[in-house]
């Protein structure tokens, strides 16, 4: 089986934990196959790259039938599915949080004014409406680039849990930031595997992967994104806690979900619950979820933050 990923670390070492579960559950050897992004051979802010710049050539390569898989950190995708490919599988999600990596301080410990990189609209506004001061500085890069620059020109970076935890990084974490302070971009932590929708041997050997826990919390998470249309760079957070219902399979959705003026002056931040039955359409009725919340949000405000 050809396993297409993104040349990066992060990638590989994501792309590999998939291609060994893949190779567990069907006997068969599993090749990695590097495909380079649009987004690869740019140094430029994401915001001005557009949405689904990490995505396009790993799906052209599925069209081509150069892979038969792909692997994609989920929060990258479009809202939007191409009708003739399908996500097959959400594998058990990694930590969702942010994460700060400042040599041992915490985000209360940083002086006012301090230098803190990243490049996610999402993460600026959020530390912006802390009002303390920091000065936000884009960074582009892999995780070793960005974080090579903490004491160097930064005080802090900040980063996905879920990275540093699979390049084995996680050591120098100095704080796992709490979603009340910073809430993750919607599906952060998550992998799609996705297919040809003809294939139907492999997507149903590939739907052994799945973990209806993440697939519903990434399910209202992303619905919520889509009905904001806004895309995976915009301002928005959301965070879905999930957990089992009363019922035998069902499953307890508490969605949070924001919206963020750039500059942090102001929030819509809301929060809803629901349950997803055992005979449901996990997909369909959490991203229904999700979609609601957004309405929400949009009724007190939001599309005027995301102008």
């Amino acid at each position: 089986m050809r396993l297409g990923t993104r040349g990066s670390k992060l990638a590989m070492a994501q792309s590999q934990q998939v291609a060994d579960e893949v190779a567990r559950v069907t006997g068969d050897a599993v090749e990695l196959v590097e495909i380079t992004t649009p987004g690869d051979r740019s140094m430029a802010p994401v915001t001005q790259l557009g949405v689904g710049v990490f995505v396009s050539a790993l799906r052209e390569a599925l069209e081509e039938d150069r892979i038969d898989v792909a692997v994609h950190s989920f929060k990258d995708l479009p809202t939007a599915q191409p009708d003739h490919l399908s996500i097959v599988a959400v594998p058990p999600r990694a930590d969702a949080r942010d994460a700060l990596i400042a040599s041992g301080k915490t985000l209360i410990d940083l002086p006012e004014g301090s230098r803190i990189g990243t490049g996610s609209p999402r993460r600026i506004s959020q530390l912006l409406a802390l009002g303390r001061g920091f000065e936000c500085v884009p960074i582009r890069g892999n995780i070793d680039t960005r974080m090579a620059r903490v004491g160097d020109d930064l005080d802090a970076v900040v980063l996905a849990s879920a990275g540093l935890i699979r390049v084995g990084r996680q050591g120098e974490i100095s704080e796992f930031l709490d979603p009340l302070q910073m809430l993750p971009a919607p599906a952060q932590g998550a992998l799609a595997v996705e297919c040809r929708k003809s294939d139907k041997t492999l997507s149903a050997i590939l739907g052994k992967l799945n973990d209806r826990y993440s697939q519903t919390a990434v399910a209202a998470e992303r619905g919520l994104l889509a009905r904001l249309e806004a895309g995976c760079s915009a301002p928005v957070a959301a965070l879905a806690d999930v957990s089992e219902g009363e019922e035998p399979g069902d499953i307890d959705i508490y969605l949070r979900g924001a919206a963020i003026a750039l500059d942090g002056s102001h929030t819509v931040k809301l929060s809803s619950t629901a349950t997803v039955a055992a005979d449901d359409d996990v997909f369909q009725t959490a991203s229904n979820v999700g979609r609601a919340l957004a309405e929400e949000l949009l009724a007190e405000g939001a599309a005027e933050l995301l102008k």
